[in-house]
């Protein structure tokens, strides 16, 4: 079976819309406290709900989960099989938001710290059926499907499918059940809600070609071991595709409000990879304030981050508008060593969306920290072009610079916040919004082929400072110069503003980098974008020739 971006992406609007995961359903496919276990209970089969049906118990360690995985990459690929996809197809959207889990069926449903597990259907946009195991004292034993797990209505075409079809994926509810903080669902992705209990961007395991030549790969979470320890819950997974395996080990702690995942990943390949993306997020931006070109709709602005954070392994912190290109558009940040980067949410206003619906102002961001060096590589963004919110069109990754061959084994290690900013503040004066409009005087007429650039930037040293002090703008461009660039204080506010015309050749791609710097002092992290000159308009032909009279 093929696997498209878009299935993927409806199959994690079910794990959230449909289902009541973490907040209000939203209109667009979204992906999908410091938590102390309690004593585990005595009794196995009052821990696990007795509403549920578990295999035979097997021995488990995340070192028998690594040797699998590194067993399974010296063998042909498997593709998983599915005799009832065609059924599935039935399933689709509406059908499967009329399948709701048995809440007394919850795994773990006593439990009032971590929360309890509840478990996705099979369906049209999902198909492919992963085992689901708890692990307990080294022992792991799987959690068995039946349809009576599920509330299904008489008319329903899943009525028709086996009993051993098996499932989807997972979700863990709050402790209160009233709603859930985590799920997992779709190839390798996964999403958090907190820390507004609102879904929003998604991560996975690894993105294999995204934005290459060849058709992206998505490799597949298969299996999954759940298990909780006084660090909280843990999700071990195997991770199978036609090009790599890998055994995760991800561990979940709640805390003020956010979730930060420790994440061990060690993954083996039995093919090359053109582009192997590493801590890989994904998330949507159609369009912001700034950005009068895509705005059609009657809301401000929709996004669910709306930039690329970077703190590189020299200690500089780079702050990159998202945008909605003209084209499939990927951006490489050579680094050595990140100290972190993510795509982060900045507008927390609910008057620069509008929505409320989506509340695109409660939506999460992810900033992955990276455990241990991780060497020479870069971050890469892959932008691609929209037309609606219902496409995850961004994508953010690390990628190591020693290319990937068959036979290679690549060990890493990360911590994954998901939080309302970046868990560690940039010192400096940070970019709070970009603006973008036609060049010139303001009441002039315009100037063509120039475009004006206004950058708003708050905290730090800029709020103490004022025009007599000696801020200056620091812009350089990949070819020629900014028009004019100046830089002064927002009148009332705790803000500056940079701003300068740049003039852009039809079709023309510039690089963008600004900051603001007092003396030899550096006041600000560095804003960079890129320019795209406007499209070439075809010559018209020459007019025909008059007939003969």
């Amino acid at each position: 079976m093929t696997v498209s971006r878009r299935d993927l992406l409806l199959a994690t609007m079910i794990g959230g819309g449909v289902l009541g995961a973490g907040g209000p359903a939203v209109s667009r496919p979204a992906r999908a406290r410091t938590v102390m276990a309690r004593p585990v209970i005595a009794s196995p089969q009052a821990e696990l709900n007795s509403e549920l049906t578990f295999g035979d118990p097997a021995p488990f360690s995340f070192d028998d989960l690594d040797a699998r995985a590194k067993a399974l990459a010296a063998q042909p690929y498997q593709a998983p099989t599915n005799t009832w996809a065609e059924h599935l197809e039935a399933l689709d959207f509406d059908a499967i938001g009329r399948i709701g889990y048995r809440r007394q069926a919850a795994l773990w449903s006593e439990d009032r710290s971590i929360g309890s597990v509840e478990f996705f259907h099979l369906g049209r946009y999902a198909r492919t059926p992963v085992t689901v195991h708890v692990v307990k004292a080294g022992e792991a034993r799987e959690v068995l499907y039946r349809k009576a797990l599920f509330d299904i209505p008489a008319d329903n075409p899943a009525l028709r499918l086996p009993d051993d079809l098996g499932f989807a994926g997972f979700r863990v509810l709050n402790p209160s059940a009233s709603g859930d903080w985590i799920a997992y669902l779709g190839a390798s992705y996964f999403r958090a809600a907190d820390p507004s209990n609102q879904y929003g961007l998604s991560a996975r395991g690894l993105a294999i070609d995204t934005a290459a030549e060849s058709p992206e790969e998505f490799p597949v979470f298969s299996s999954f071991w759940l298990e909780r320890s006084l660090e909280g819950l843990i999700v071990h997974a195997l991770l199978e595709g036609p090009s790599v395996t890998g055994a995760y080990r991800i561990g979940h702690k709640r805390d003020a409000g956010r979730l930060v995942q420790s994440i061990e990943s060690r993954v083996y390949f039995r093919a090359p990879v053109r582009r192997l993306g590493v801590a890989p997020l994904t998330s949507m931006f159609w369009y912001n304030q700034g950005d009068h070109a895509h705005a059609s709709d009657w809301r401000p602005q929709i996004h669910d981050s709306d930039g690329l954070s970077m703190w590189t392994g020299g200690g500089e912190r780079i702050w990159r508008p998202l945008g909605n290109p003209p084209r499939v558009i990927t951006n490489t940040f050579q680094d050595h060593d990140p100290k972190g980067f993510g795509l982060i949410q900045r507008d927390r206003d609910f008057a620069g969306y509008q929505d409320d619906g989506a509340f695109y102002e409660r939506r999460p961001s992810a900033w992955v920290e990276p455990v241990g060096a991780w060497g020479a590589g870069s971050v890469q963004l892959v932008e691609i072009p929209t037309d609606g919110e219902t496409d995850d069109n961004i994508v953010a990754f690390w990628t190591p610079a020693q290319a990937v061959a068959a036979g290679d084994a690549l060990s890493l290690a990360y911590r994954l916040h998901w939080t309302a900013n970046e868990p560690i503040p940039a010192g400096g004066a940070r970019v709070v919004s970009t603006r973008i409009g036609r060049g010139g005087r303001p009441g002039q007429p315009p100037s063509p082929g120039v475009r004006k650039y206004v950058v708003d930037f708050e905290g730090g040293r800029l709020a103490a400072l004022d025009r007599r002090s000696g801020v200056t703008p620091v812009v350089t461009v990949s070819e020629g110069e900014a028009i004019a660039p100046v830089a002064y204080p927002v009148v009332g506010t705790g803000k500056w503003r940079l701003m300068f015309d740049l003039a852009l050749a039809p079709g023309q791609t510039l690089d963008l980098r600004a900051f603001l710097r007092l003396g030899e002092e550096s006041l600000s992290e560095t804003w960079i974008e890129q320019a795209y000159g406007p499209t070439a308009s075809p010559a018209r032909p020459p007019p025909p020739a008059p007939a003969d009279q």
